[in-house]
Parts: C-alpha cells; structure tokens; sequence
C-alpha cells in the first residue's frame, strides 16, 4: 500500500494535481523542505504548494520507492525536471532556467494517509545549474 500511496503522489504531483495530492495527506501533516521553515497542516502545505507552482514547473523521473516492513516509513528518490519560471524570493532571478537534480524524500505514513514529508536535495547544485553567481 505504501508505495501505491507515493506513486499516487507522484502522479499527481506530475500532472500538477495540489488537490489530489492534499487528499494524500492527514490533516495534521508535516512538511520539513531542504530549505526553509518546518510546516504543519495541510492549509500550510496547499499555500506551499501555490507558491512553488508560481516559481517553478517540475516533474518527477524515474522513482524508486522504498518501504518499512511495518508500513509506517517509506522513502522516494527520484529525477526532478525543472524550469525557473518566476523568482523566488532572495535567489537568483528566473528567467526560465532548466535544471535537473536528484532528489531524496522521506515519509511518515498513517491510516494510510501521509503524514510526514521530508525532501531533500543539492541547493549549490540547483544554484549552480541556474547560474547563481
């Protein structure tokens, strides 16, 4: 079930779907990003959501998942395909970079639901490919 639930993620992230990827998750989710604030809640991760659909275009490659034996962890890595569409706050200004990065996320899942997302990544990679000085 686990990997069903991160593969339906995923899809919905690809298709860029933020409603079906909020019905993924618990009400009382936590969103710890490789940067930035720790969030809690799903109004929290749709306003994250919002703005990371404003300031890039992405999609997920090549995923593998991994889970716990009991079903209460699982792990993804994948391929994100990028384009910089509209700076984002203090880094460098977008002006449709493209740019590919390995990405790692981890999950806490619950009554079959998410409960927990982790990601992780490169950010002087990311910087580097869109040509950060």
């Amino acid at each position: 079930m686990s990997a069903a639930l991160l593969a339906a993620y995923y899809d919905a992230f690809n298709r860029g779907d933020s409603a079906a990827m909020l019905a993924l998750l618990t009400d009382d989710v936590i969103h710890e990003p490789s940067q930035g604030a720790v969030r809690q809640g799903k109004a929290a991760f749709a306003e994250f959501l919002d703005h990371m659909n404003r300031c890039y275009s992405e999609r997920v490659t090549d995923p593998v998942f991994l889970t716990s034996a009991d079903g209460s962890h699982a792990a993804a890595e994948f391929m994100l395909d990028g384009t910089y569409k509209l700076t984002d706050g203090d880094l460098p200004p977008a002006t449709g970079q493209t740019y590919r990065l390995r990405v790692g996320a981890f999950f806490v899942l619950r009554d079959g639901m998410i409960a927990r997302v982790s990601n992780h990544y490169n950010l002087a990679d990311w910087l580097a490919q869109v040509g950060a000085d």
